[in-house]
């Protein structure tokens, strides 16, 4: 087959940005035929993934609709009608008995999880355990994004997604202990109001009528939360700053209103500020034409660098290997062997370091075959090898 371009063939070797334009030029014609992995003049090169590439053009031509009725009949997204009309509503009937707030057809009205004639709205699809939208969270080892430790995609109603997204972050949001004297002092990677108000504003604030995930991504000095869509029009980040906001879902803010997430608009960032007062790095906000970054930096990070040169030193050439090499491993066994058993939380308590720094002391204490490791998840402990 001979490809040229014409009224009615378009040849594209990539996807491009334009190409939404092409088929939406197409369908207001007389209809036409787009081929992707073809060069202008005919060559044929191909594409590495045809179902990806088709579902990426998919998703451009209907953001590309979406935005476009919007600017024309003026609806927000979470006000027009559902196109989905089987939806249930199990994970949102949950959480308003959780809060002893009732959840019944007439409040589904009330709060325009349903319209007039008695159809489910887009705010109804987002509660809705079929919602569409989801959102990405990724564990990186390190600073960057060269090496992955995890990854999930939280999906269903966005009360779910709240739900399950807060419990991931928490596992892996540590508590370094240091004691000084008879006095003890208990301080998380992240303030928990801080992990809390970024992940209201990321459900709250996202711009639904894009079908791309919200993104959470936790380094080891660091989470970042981006939400899609920029600020809304006539308002900069200074306004933002300065606790002017303007709500894109008011009915989603209505509804976080009523299960009591959220207090009132523009108080979310403060209270992000405020959790880091008196630190010495503060949370910054960074925003895009369609995007909105919170990062929050790990208040422990500095104390990490600081003592895990010492607990991981490698031992001198002529150490014996069942030995432990340090003190700090020297005062793990002799705990254990005082005590009995020695667990995450007293190897933090002893050496005064992370969760994280004690996990990966234990886990090297127990390659050596010096220690034993009994139970699992929060029960785990470890014990001297006979």
């Amino acid at each position: 087959m001979l490809f040229r371009e014409s009224e009615t063939i378009e040849l594209k070797e990539i996807v491009v940005d334009e190409i939404k334009k092409e088929i939406i030029a197409f369908a207001n014609c007389d209809g036409g035929t787009l081929y992707i992995g073809v060069q202008d003049d005919g060559t044929v090169v191909g594409v590495d993934d045809p179902d990806g590439v088709s579902l990426q053009i998919s998703n451009m031509v209907r953001d590309a609709i979406r935005r476009m009725i919007k600017e024309t009949d003026g609806d927000r997204f979470e006000a027009m009608r559902c196109l989905n009309q089987e939806l249930t509503f199990e994970a949102a009937k949950k959480e308003f008995e959780l809060r002893n707030i009732e959840f019944g057809p007439q409040h589904m009205r009330t709060l325009k999880l349903v319209d007039q004639d008695n159809l489910y709205s887009n705010l109804g699809l987002l509660l809705s355990d079929q919602c569409v939208h989801t959102i990405r969270v990724a564990v990186f080892q390190g600073t960057d994004q060269t090496v992955f430790r995890d990854r999930r995609e939280f999906s269903g109603s966005l009360l779910r997604q709240m739900n399950e997204v807060y419990d991931f972050i928490d596992f892996r949001n540590q508590t370094r202990a240091t004691i000084e004297k008879l006095l003890r002092s208990d301080v998380r990677d992240y303030p928990e109001i801080a992990v809390r108000e970024a992940l209201l504003n990321l459900l709250v604030h996202r711009e639904y009528s894009f079908s791309a995930s919200a993104l959470i991504s936790i380094y080891t000095d660091r989470i970042e939360f981006v939400s899609i869509g920029g600020l809304m029009p006539g308002i900069d980040l200074e306004d933002i700053m300065a606790g002017i906001s303007v709500c894109r879902n008011q009915d989603l803010a209505n509804v976080f209103y009523r299960l009591h997430l959220i207090e009132a608009y523009g108080t979310g960032l403060a209270k992000i500020m405020k959790a880091y007062e008196g630190m010495e790095e503060k949370p910054v906000i960074e925003t895009t034409k369609n995007t909105f970054k919170i990062r929050l930096p790990n208040i422990n990070a500095k104390y990490e660098k600081d003592t895990e040169p010492a607990l991981f030193a490698e031992p001198p050439a002529n150490a014996p290997v069942d030995t432990p090499f340090g003190e700090n491993n020297k005062k793990v066994l002799e705990y254990a062997r005082t005590h009995g058993i020695v667990t995450r939380n007293d190897v933090i308590g002893l050496l005064g370091v992370s969760a994280s720094t004690a996990a990966r002391v234990l886990k090297k204490l127990v390659k050596s075959n010096l220690l034993k490791q009994n139970g699992r998840a929060r029960s785990t402990n470890y014990t001297i090898v006979k």
